[in-house]
């Protein structure tokens, strides 16, 4: 009578001093090394690979899926297509410990309202964390590894920060930034940008000459080969103002714009202590641009379209700033 297939398991061979993984298939006995001679490394490295095996078996139930094995596998697949995988990545660690051992059948509202309990961190950073087990499970579930998708509840975001610079504010941060003695070549001209495009830091400090029309006044801050993540960045006609600083700053600083920094957080946190501005951070810069466009009245389609920004989010969080804002309302009643 044939000997009952058991599956992989861990067998130390005395001549090569390593454990393997042993295994029957077809009929045939198969093993493959796990390189070490530690027990615990080698059940870690058979774990991976009975993960790996019943990965691409075909749909499962939620409560026959392991939490973790999902999150590794988002990571893995999904994060380096993404912008930021670090971003995933820093999501995972802390989601690891809280789900070690559960399943996607464990996934519920109860479950998630106790993850954010004991996080005891903003509620924006706990949405966040939360939102990529839910990107997790859906990524599972196109993949063919789920049969059904299992809800994430996610506890409600911050309000919009309406944190933004007055013309004063912006002049009195520049003066700082030109006596930043770290990084006063090109805090001064990021600060600028930031102000009259409303582009995030990331598309301002990957910004290069060759994306700048200074002839045609257009600016396009989407690098050439670079991979386009949801965070969309715009092409713009440049403002006169700002053109001026950029035909200078190109003929003083020659073939590199300069902006391929590790980051600028540092001396504008420094500039911005200078300047006696508090709670603000470059992100700032966008809000600082979106309400002014606000407050000169610039039609709500031609903002967002300025911004790459869509005209729900700019209404919902810079509207107020119009000088139209509900006026046809208010002006009912005279």
């Amino acid at each position: 009578m044939p000997r009952r297939n058991s599956g992989p398991r861990l067998r130390f061979l005395e001549k090569r001093g390593t454990y393997y993984i042993v295994w029957s298939e077809g009929g045939r006995s198969r093993e493959r090394s796990t390189g070490t001679a530690d027990r615990k490394l080698a059940e870690a490295t058979l774990g991976y690979f009975l993960h790996v095996r019943t990965r691409d078996a075909g749909p499962r139930d939620p409560a026959e899926i392991l939490v973790t094995d999902v999150l590794a596998d988002y990571a893995e697949e999904h994060g380096p297509e993404t912008g930021s995988p670090w971003r995933i990545a820093a999501a995972v660690k802390v989601l690891v410990p809280f789900r070690q051992g559960k399943t996607i059948a464990d996934v519920n509202r109860e479950s998630c309202r106790r993850y954010a309990g004991a996080r005891a961190r903003a509620p924006g950073t706990v949405r966040r964390e939360l939102g990529v087990l839910r990107a997790g499970i859906n990524h599972a579930h196109r993949s063919g590894r789920l049969t059904r998708v299992v809800a994430v509840e996610l506890p409600d975001g911050a309000e919009p920060r309406d944190r933004w610079l007055t013309r004063k504010d912006a002049a009195a941060l520049l003066r700082s930034a030109l006596r930043e003695p770290r990084v006063r070549l090109h805090l001064p001209l990021f600060i600028l940008i930031g102000l009259y495009t409303g582009q995030r830091k990331a598309a301002i400090l990957s910004l290069r000459w060759s994306q700048i029309d200074l002839d045609g006044a257009r600016i396009d801050f989407n690098a050439p080969g670079e991979r386009r993540s949801k965070k969309r960045r715009a092409r713009q006609p440049i403002p006169r103002r700002l053109l001026g600083h950029l035909r200078r700053a190109r003929c003083s600083r020659g073939s590199d714009l300069g902006f391929r920094l590790k980051d600028i957080k540092r001396g504008f946190s420094s500039a911005c202590d200078r300047a006696n501005l508090e709670d603000v951070t470059p992100h700032v810069l966008r809000h600082t641009c979106a309400t002014w466009l606000m407050q000169r009245g610039v039609p709500l389609w031609q903002a967002a379209g300025y911004l790459n920004m869509t005209p729900d989010t700019l209404q919902r969080v810079y509207g107020h700033h119009h000088p139209d804002f509900l006026r046809g309302a208010a002006e009912a009643f005279s």
